[in-house]
């Protein structure tokens, strides 16, 4: 990529130990965030992309352990800083919208409590101007009668009040990166529409850079420069949103789109991906698809490397390199196949 990355993560691998048995949830995952962009990290449920989130933050708890690679942010090692360290660049230069605002919230302090909490902690405000920066704080993220608001409990906003409480915390400092994971879960399209917008508008506003989890396709399509479709821990693709959907080359990331609803094509039935998830501690030794790929070939028992391609979009699939031992002509993305 020629873009400067804000953030840059290298072969990063995080497990947990539970009775003496290692589950990989990050797997060598590798990618990315120019600064200024916006990435999505995609994929079903239990994927890794939340765990390698908080990987990110080093949030992850026993018997959890970040066991290798590089986590680098603007140039800085973040897997070797000291944890004073840490704890200064968490919610000041890197800050992040939990995935449910219900729990992530305090509910016996107010919010204005909550955002006074950040500003003492990172720019030294005593309560008098924190309260004025939380109450500009939440007209910023578009909810009304802020003055009345910071003196409420979570309890009573709504859903997509509490949403853009997350996100006016998460931005109270201003970051130079965001990370939104599932930041419209369990809203109503009108309101996942409103909340995706305003993180738009106040990336554009203060420049910071984003990265976007989620499983839903339609907001990646939407808010995303760049996209990391993972499974089993690992990053199966990693591309430019227009060649994602115009061009997808990982069979995994072929499926998910082919599961979508079409409006360009007859389309009877939806097309999902057969079989399941395997189990954490069942992976299977070679591709981690390949039980599930109709394109698995012999080779398919080996892992295969996430190589970049002619593009400058990588891939983890056999079908791209010399060693493939199938049919050259293979088309991973067939329209008429949801037809």
């Amino acid at each position: 990529m020629s873009e400067e990355a804000i953030l840059d993560i290298n072969n990063l691998q995080t497990s947990f130990f539970v009775e003496g048995n290692e589950v990989k949830a990050v797997d060598g995952v590798t990618f990315e965030v120019p600064k200024g962009k916006t990435l999505g990290i995609v994929g079903e449920s239990g994927s890794g992309k939340s765990i390698t989130a908080l990987s990110i933050l080093r949030l992850i708890e026993d018997p959890g352990k970040i066991k290798g690679g590089s986590i680098k942010f603007k140039g800085e090692e973040l897997t070797s800083v000291k944890n004073s360290r840490m704890r200064s660049i968490r919610g000041n230069e890197i800050s992040m919208i939990f995935q449910e605002p219900m729990t992530s919230l305090n509910p016996v302090y107010t919010i204005g409590q909550q955002l006074r909490e950040s500003f003492k902690i990172h720019q030294g405000l005593g309560k008098n101007a924190g309260t004025k920066r939380a109450i500009e704080m939440l007209e910023l993220v578009g909810i009304p009668s802020p003055e009345k608001r910071v003196n409420q409990y979570p309890y009573e906003l709504s859903g997509g009040m509490r949403q853009r409480v997350m996100i006016a915390m998460a931005l109270a400092c201003k970051p130079e990166l965001l990370i939104a994971d599932e930041p419209t879960t369990a809203l109503d399209v009108t309101i996942q529409a409103q909340i995706l917008e305003l993180i738009k508008e106040l990336q554009e506003e203060i420049g910071m850079s984003v990265v976007m989890i989620t499983h839903d396709l339609g907001v990646v399509a939407e808010t995303c420069d760049y996209v990391a479709v993972m499974y089993c821990g690992k990053v199966v693709e990693y591309a430019d949103v227009e060649t994602l959907f115009e061009s997808p080359r990982h069979p995994y990331t072929v499926g998910l789109i082919n599961s979508l609803p079409r409006h360009d094509i007859d389309q009877d039935v939806l097309v999902p991906i057969k079989g399941n998830v395997p189990a954490p501690n069942e992976m299977p030794s070679g591709c981690r698809f390949a039980p599930r790929c109709p394109h698995a070939s012999e080779i398919c028992g080996k892992l295969p490397e996430l190589l970049e391609q002619e593009d400058g979009n990588d891939v983890r699939c056999w079908i791209y390199t010399d060693e493939w031992d199938g049919d050259k002509e293979v088309k991973v993305y067939d329209r008429e196949s949801t037809s």
